[in-house]
């Protein structure tokens, strides 16, 4: 009898819920509509009054500068009619005098005589619509005619400037002072759409937008103006009707609850998307679902108060902490009481959650025993703990708080694996740098069931590989590339140069290093080439290869010239350079280095880098023999 009266007491309710349900969504849909309205409608008129104190507040500044400039402009007239000569110190001074940016004289043929900026003397004021303006005083009679221009790039630099001229005093001519217009600049950027949006709030869906009336061109856009604009909310004929609010087509076929007010010459819009509007009715719909489910549950749960007490209250809380561990929280414990086979499942439970932990200590202690840098992780889909060993976050360079919050959500963890493993060091497949002076290895394997990972500390073995690899391509004394490398290096630049481009093998001779090193040993020697050396590395990188072949001899290459004259200025800069350092050989005796070269050149990448090489010593020798001190051109003989 009890389960049948409760059957039929839960028909009922459930029916009764039902209808209350369906009357509060009619009754929550039209409240909300009324509530976005007036939310739209409020956000509107805020857009509209930012728009017209920034216009009132633009118009005080322009005002007022303007009324600022045309009296710096007319002291600086009055201040020119006293003086007898001109420069552009004087200009200057007298710029910095009135705290302008620029003073010019312009005479009365309309050229720029004197100005503060000597670039600009000179200037014919009729070449640019910009300067030309100011000619209308000199062909006025109004001794006090003036100009005050608006804000516009000036026709010499193309800088936004504001500039005011007055009729000169005394002759007949215009002075003409200049601004970099900051206040006006920035108090103009505050009245523009894009501005106003960006410091304007929006939320989630929600969009606020402007259109020309004549045109139906969005002017601004709450979300930036990088995209289209073809969806029906956003037409002009379709947002006319839209004073009330209503429901617009947008982009992916999605309906918008659109809101629009006329404001001069343009539509302030606001819309969002339906399905957003819709979810705030379903979630209060969905609060007063689970407040009549609640009062439902009361009732039949004081029919059913000793099952519920004693068994189901007991499963409940046995499944949540499940839930918890299954999530990774393997610090939760079962307590749940009630009966002696609750108890029992209880304690079951607790008991296989600390053979899981105690495992994975166990597994990490056995590491750290072997002695080697190594780490393990393991993750399971759909659990949010990761089994780590200890020392992962060590490999890894993790901080402590970050490390635990990565620990209890795989999901991040995962991500954060995935972003180190994106980007190996070059040559190799599964190394990866975590900081400058750290290297790991990161093998990683994905089952079914989730991810299992070790992670190796390989920083010797690499340091190692790189410093191998260093001293294979790089002269020890030097720190130049040695010979062969630079062939290899030089071909691949003859092989890929492109169309147009030329390049030069260039070999270099220290001049008089014998005598050098016989007088003042082989230290001074050493530090005469490695000199030689900091000057061929200081070329400029997009032009120059370098390298040392052996003793005194270097070799360098020339590339991507679009001239052999541009290969001469690199060699002539280079020589240049060369000339200006001095080098200290002892206490009295200095001396500039100095070097023989020849140099052989191409336009053709089908050509071998050796026998530009060979041409290039022939050159040498050539030079070496008749003169030193400089470099020759590889001439082949007829």
């Amino acid at each position: 009898m009890q389960k049948t009266f409760v059957r039929y007491t839960l028909v009922i309710i459930t029916i009764a819920v039902s209808f209350i349900l369906f009357i509060n969504f009619l009754f929550t849909m039209r409240t909300f509509e009324t509530q976005q309205y007036n939310t739209f409608y409020t956000k509107i008129e805020q857009v509209i009054h930012t728009l017209e104190n920034n216009q009132a507040e633009l118009d005080i500044i322009k005002q007022n500068l303007d009324e600022d400039y045309l009296i710096r402009a007319k002291a600086a007239a009055y201040s020119l009619a006293q003086l007898e000569e001109m420069d552009v110190e004087e200009m200057e001074y007298l710029a910095n005098l009135f705290n302008v940016d620029e003073v010019h004289f312009i005479d009365e043929k309309g050229f720029i005589r004197y100005s503060s900026v000597s670039q600009y003397v000179g200037i014919n004021m009729d070449d640019h619509p910009q300067t030309r303006e100011f000619l209308q005083i000199l062909e006025s009679d109004d001794k006090d005619a003036y100009i005050i221009q608006k804000l516009q790039p000036n026709a010499a630099e193309n800088k936004i400037m504001k500039y005011v001229g007055v009729a000169a005093k005394g002759q007949k001519g215009v002075v003409q002072v200049g601004f970099e217009p900051t206040r006006q600049i920035e108090a103009q950027s505050r009245n523009t759409y894009e501005y106003i949006f960006s410091k304007f709030p929006t939320d989630i869906g929600e969009e606020i937008f402007v259109v020309n009336r004549t045109t139906g061109e969005i002017l601004g856009h709450s979300g930036g103006m990088d995209r289209e604009f073809n969806q029906a909310c956003y037409k002009l004929e379709e947002l006319k009707g839209c004073t009330e609010g209503t429901y617009k087509e947008g982009e992916n076929g999605k309906m918008m609850y659109v809101v629009s007010k006329e404001y001069e010459d343009v539509l302030i819009c606001a819309i969002l998307q339906k399905d957003i509007l819709f979810q705030k009715i379903w979630k209060n719909v969905y609060y007063s679902l689970w407040y009549l489910l609640f009062v439902e549950a009361a009732v039949i749960l004081l029919l059913n108060y000793l099952i519920k007490q004693k068994v189901v209250n007991g499963i409940h809380a046995i499944i949540e902490n499940l839930s918890a561990i299954t999530n990774g929280n393997l610090d939760t414990t079962v307590t749940v009481g009630g009966n002696k086979e609750l108890e029992t499942l209880s304690a079951g439970i607790n008991a296989m959650v600390k053979s899981i932990v105690n495992s994975s200590n166990r597994i990490s202690e056995i590491i750290e025993l072997s002695g080697i840098p190594l780490a393990a992780f393991e993750y399971e889909k759909g659990i949010q703990h990761v089994f780590v060993t200890s020392g992962l976050k060590e490999l890894l360079n993790i901080p402590d708080n970050k490390a635990r919050g990565l620990y209890r959500n795989s999901v991040l963890f995962h991500q954060y694996i995935c972003d180190i493993t994106k980007t190996p060091i070059e040559g190799e497949t599964d190394i990866y740098q975590i900081h400058d002076s750290q290297y790991i290895r990161i093998h990683m394997v994905e089952s079914v069931r989730g991810y299992m990972g070790v992670v190796i500390d390989v920083t010797k073995d690499i340091m190692d590989k790189q410093k191998m690899q260093y001293e294979n391509t790089h002269d020890q004394l030097t720190g130049l590339y040695k010979f062969r490398y630079f062939t290899q290096l030089a071909a691949e630049l003859l092989q890929h140069m492109q169309k147009g481009k030329l390049c030069a093998a260039v070999m270099l001779d220290l001049d008089d290093f014998k005598a050098i090193n016989d007088t003042f040993g082989h230290d001074t020697g050493d530090l005469y080439l490695q000199k030689f050396a900091e000057i061929m590395q200081s070329m400029p990188s997009d032009h120059f290869l370098t390298a040392r072949r052996s003793g005194d001899e270097f070799c360098m290459m020339v590339f991507d010239c679009g001239s052999k004259l541009e290969i001469e200025d690199c060699l002539d800069y280079f020589y240049q350079v060369l000339g200006k350092i001095s080098l200290v050989l002892s206490d009295t005796k200095s001396i500039t280095i100095k070097a023989s070269g020849g140099f052989a050149w191409t336009a053709d990448a089908k050509d071998n880098i050796s026998d530009l090489l060979k041409h290039a010593d022939e050159a040498l020798y050539t030079m070496k023999k008749d003169r030193k001190g400089f470099y020759l051109e590889y001439k082949k003989e007829e």
